[in-house]
């Protein structure tokens, strides 16, 4: 049987790294429990594997759907999981309550239909507060009633307070105080009802790393966790985060142009000099993003060469003029360990979190260690 050289464009996950970025956000709050968000295939990383790495470390997953939840089932992960967006339908929420699901319930709707519930098993309900964001949850005016509706009900076994904060990367930015502010008038209202402790959960990556008043029962990161940073300025750390993906390809070709000659579609790149030009095999089709500016650095060979020209669905141009030892078969490298997501996200006017979360299907993956 003919064997045959697969296209060089792979994914390698690096487990290690996700776990030490895991500690990392443990330790910045020791006495908080950690839900790891791991919605959208585990921001493009591979939700099982990333859950198989994790459910031993973690308390709790956060997915957004319960297609997402009963994928995580159906791969054996047993830890409980919450519904970030919580239940669409009756059905999906007695699934819910059989799966052993935590949901969140941010509307009038979702709260009825718990009502409807036949089964008197314990539920956890994730009670949302609309502090600011303003997609989701209940009003600050509408809390405490909706806290004492849940309370009534047979089904529901514990509640959880919980909101989402808006501009909690931008450290300066009084917003969040405002946010936190709301959620604590919430709270004390809950307090004087049930005379109880109330489980609250805010944190997210920026607020888990820039807002220590905002570390609840439950903290829910989610992009430090494979690696990026959430703050537009580089944050200290007691030990830095780990890129857990890596992209990589092959230059598949070399070409020597002179000056004045274009390379690409629509001509939009001109060479200033005679130049070579390496081909590399990889594009929009694999998630590199097509409005990646001329310039966008690349490393060929570990050495930070340049994008030029336009994406196209299955390769890139490169000027690779300066670099040495630069031949068909050198390895590449898009963004990852070496050159992080987030700098190449500001060539295409995107964020890291869109270039890692679009990894399309047809690239390979590897499970890989830490160098």
């Amino acid at each position: 049987m003919t064997q045959y050289m697969s296209r060089p464009t792979e994914i390698l996950i690096d487990l290690d790294a996700l776990k030490h970025n895991c500690r990392i956000a443990q330790s910045l709050a020791p006495n908080s429990k950690t839900v790891a968000v791991i919605k959208a295939d585990a921001y493009g990383h591979g939700a099982i594997d990333i859950a198989q790495a994790l459910q031993s470390q973690v308390a709790m997953f956060a997915v957004s759907s319960i297609e997402e939840a009963m994928e995580l089932r159906m791969a054996g992960i047993r830890i409980p999981i919450l519904l970030l967006e919580g239940c669409f339908s009756q059905q999906e929420l007695e699934c819910a309550v059989i799966q052993g699901f935590d949901v969140v319930m941010h509307n009038r709707e979702q709260v009825d239909m718990l009502a409807q519930l036949q089964q008197q098993k314990g539920l956890t309900v994730w009670l949302k507060v609309d502090t600011g964001m303003h997609r989701l949850g209940f009003n600050e005016s509408d809390v405490a009633s909706v806290f004492d509706d849940l309370s009534a009900s047979q089904s529901v076994n514990q509640i959880v307070l919980m909101t989402h904060l808006s501009v909690a990367d931008e450290v300066k930015n009084i917003a969040t105080q405002e946010q936190l502010g709301i959620f604590n008038r919430c709270v004390k209202q809950i307090q004087q009802i049930s005379s109880q402790p109330v489980t609250v959960s805010i944190a997210n990556s920026a607020a888990v790393q820039a807002w220590p008043n905002s570390h609840g029962d439950w903290n829910r990161p989610g992009i430090m966790l494979y690696g990026l940073s959430p703050f537009a300025e580089p944050k200290d750390l007691i030990e830095p985060l780990q890129p857990v993906m890596t992209l990589t390809s092959k230059v598949i070709a070399l070409r020597q142009i002179q000056a004045q000659q274009s390379v690409g579609y629509g001509n939009t790149w001109t060479a200033k000099r005679a130049s070579t030009i390496a081909t590399i095999a990889v594009g929009y089709g694999d998630g590199y993003p097509r409005n990646a500016k001329s310039g966008t650095p690349v490393l060929v060979n570990g050495q930070r060469a340049q994008l030029c020209g336009r994406v196209s669905m299955d390769m890139i141009t490169v000027d690779v003029t300066d670099l040495e030892n630069v031949e068909i078969g050198s390895s590449v490298e898009l963004w990852g360990k070496n050159l992080n997501a987030n700098e190449v996200a500001k060539y295409a006017d995107t964020i890291g979190y869109e270039l890692v979360t679009r990894m399309p299907k047809r690239l390979s993956r590897r499970i890989g260690q830490s160098d």
